[in-house]
């Protein structure tokens, strides 16, 4: 049985949010693909390197980063049994065999000492009640000049979907939806918090720069609003009110996401921060 000390998130990513995002993993992975090239490249995978993809959902980023290292291997670890058991499937039905997953909390698995040459991870690192030690944990399993890559989330309205759902203000109650603080999407939006959690946990060489991707969220508006209020996050605001505002919510969604559509689908753009470091002389005690 995993050990996990982010439970709050292990109940949701292995209930509907977990299972939502491996019924959807096509959808989802044409949202954010436009990041995988910026966030390989910067862990510079190569031939032989052996890599660690933290919070690799249904395993996109793991697999991609498995044919780059042809010769070595990847390792997928996430919190989420639906979305492992999709991850596999995919991994079978590509025929990518250097590859694996496994369940565990990034917090507190046990993962081997000096065990990767790369750790990556595509908006997996902002979930964790305990950053440093999550941190930290990542670092110890990394060699010597080990590289950490990731992909997170930059301050919420630079992302068009969620300027979008901002529309619905005055009908779902978003309170604090989107703001900074953790554990959640938005809990590494401030560049500076970035690099005092990462330099904690061990790593030099922090840089933090900001790239944008633009991604297909449906066909077409009513496609992508739905896409949207199903998914977790959505699907819990939906619930905290009556059935008459769930139907204003969609249509005001649809009419908000309707500039958007472009070339048969909507298109949103995204804005994300890419952190690179590297692995210090040694691992806080």
């Amino acid at each position: 049985m995993a050990d996990f000390a982010n439970t709050a998130q292990a109940e949701a990513w292995n209930g509907y949010e977990g299972a939502q995002w491996a019924r959807s993993q096509e959808r989802w992975d044409a949202v954010n693909d436009g990041f995988n090239q910026p966030l390989l490249d910067a862990a510079a995978v190569l031939d032989s390197d052996t890599v660690l993809d933290v919070g690799c959902g249904a395993g996109r980023t793991t697999r991609l980063a498995a044919r780059r290292a042809a010769h070595g291997r990847a390792l997928g670890l996430d919190l989420s049994g639906p979305m492992l058991g999709k991850a596999r499937e995919s991994a079978v039905r590509e025929g990518v065999e250097n590859v694996a997953f496994v369940q565990g909390d990034a917090q507190v698995h046990p993962l081997d000492s000096e065990a990767f040459d790369a750790v990556i991870s595509r908006y997996g690192m902002t979930f964790f009640t305990d950053p440093v030690a999550a941190f930290a944990n990542l670092h110890r399993a990394l060699r010597s000049g080990g590289r950490l890559a990731f992909i997170c989330a930059a301050e919420a309205e630079a992302n068009e979907w969620l300027a979008a759902l901002a529309s619905l203000r005055d009908i779902l109650p978003l309170g604090g939806f989107g703001k900074t603080g953790g554990p959640g999407m938005f809990s590494l939006a401030d560049p500076g918090r970035i690099r005092e959690l990462v330099t904690a946990g061990g790593f030099s060489g922090v840089e933090v720069q900001r790239v944008e991707a633009v991604g297909k969220w449906g066909a077409d508006a009513a496609d992508a609003a739905a896409f949207l209020l199903d998914s977790g996050s959505g699907r819990h605001l939906l619930s905290q009110v009556a059935p008459q505002q769930q139907a204003q919510a969609r249509q005001a969604l649809t009419a908000a996401l309707g500039s958007y559509e472009a070339d048969g689908a909507v298109w949103l753009r995204s804005s994300s921060w890419l952190v690179t470091a590297e692995r210090g002389e040694a691992a806080p005690r």
